[in-house]
């Protein structure tokens, strides 16, 4: 008589796979939504603001000496914005699945939920840096002219340091708030603290109160280490602080509502 194994077989690496990793990136490539709002969006806006500001340069150096023009400024900020639309819509994935149950599925299987929470951050990052590669070819073809580095450092920190922030935003919301929801709070979101962060326009601009707002949020010190490439002046220390806190205090968050779901399931 054959023995029946109760115990199930844990994969390698918790069950991630290339594959696993290749079919979420694909259903975000193919959600017209997705690509309209964290592809299209931020090179539309670079076209309609941006555009107008390739002759005027940003610092007291001339473009014909080496300087950079405004424009490659509103580059950064639209890349960046299209990665953080792509990161928090990781959190919104999540949310839909809790709520149709299809995370409790998952539990039926051998794969881990935590590589699950991975691989659609993974697919979150690439499908930021998408966005990102976009806005800045259309920026070059359009005549933003940037040495290597400049063009390699900023793009590197707008994907980078948005995905990280924002992702584990959106899978801080996404694990708290049930439903479908999520995607608005988070779209909401992201665009309010944009606005006060100084991504769409300086935030010297702003009045002395909304000033202090947006240096404590967590867009502002993102953007100023993404475009101090660009002037080459030593990036904002407070900046830096204020990337680091943010991040730390959304890991945390969504460590701990990540727990809370998965003991409820």
């Amino acid at each position: 008589m054959t023995a029946i194994a109760l115990d199930r077989t844990v994969p390698p690496l918790g069950g991630f796979t290339l594959t696993y990793l290749r079919i979420e990136l694909v259903r975000k490539l193919r959600n017209p939504r997705a690509l309209f709002f964290t592809v299209a969006f931020p090179v539309l806006m670079f076209f309609i603001v941006g555009y107008q500001w390739l002759d005027e340069p940003l610092t007291n150096v001339s473009l014909a000496d080496g300087g950079v023009s405004v424009a490659a400024r509103i580059m950064v900020s639209m890349a960046m914005y299209g990665a953080m639309m792509s990161a928090t819509q990781t959190g919104a994935a999540v949310a839909v699945e809790r709520a149709q149950g299809w995370t409790r599925q998952l539990r039926l299987t051998p794969l881990n939920p935590l590589v699950n929470v991975i691989v659609k951050l993974a697919a979150g990052m690439m499908f930021g840096l998408v966005a990102v590669v976009a806005t800045y070819i259309v920026a070059s073809v359009s005549g933003v002219e940037l040495s290597a580095l400049q063009w390699v450092s900023t793009g590197l920190a707008a994907w980078l340091l948005a995905g990280a922030v924002f992702t584990t935003l959106g899978l801080m919301v996404g694990y708290m708030v049930p439903g479908e929801n999520v995607a608005q709070i988070t779209s909401l979101a992201v665009v309010l603290l944009s606005f006060l962060g100084g991504l769409f326009y300086p935030l010297s601009s702003m009045p002395d109160f909304l000033q202090t707002i947006g240096k404590l949020t967590p867009v502002y010190g993102i953007a100023e280490l993404a475009r101090a490439p660009l002037t080459g002046d030593a990036f904002d220390l407070g900046g830096l602080v204020n990337a680091v806190v943010w991040l730390a205090v959304f890991v945390v968050g969504t460590a701990y509502f990540f727990r809370r779901d998965t003991r409820r399931s």
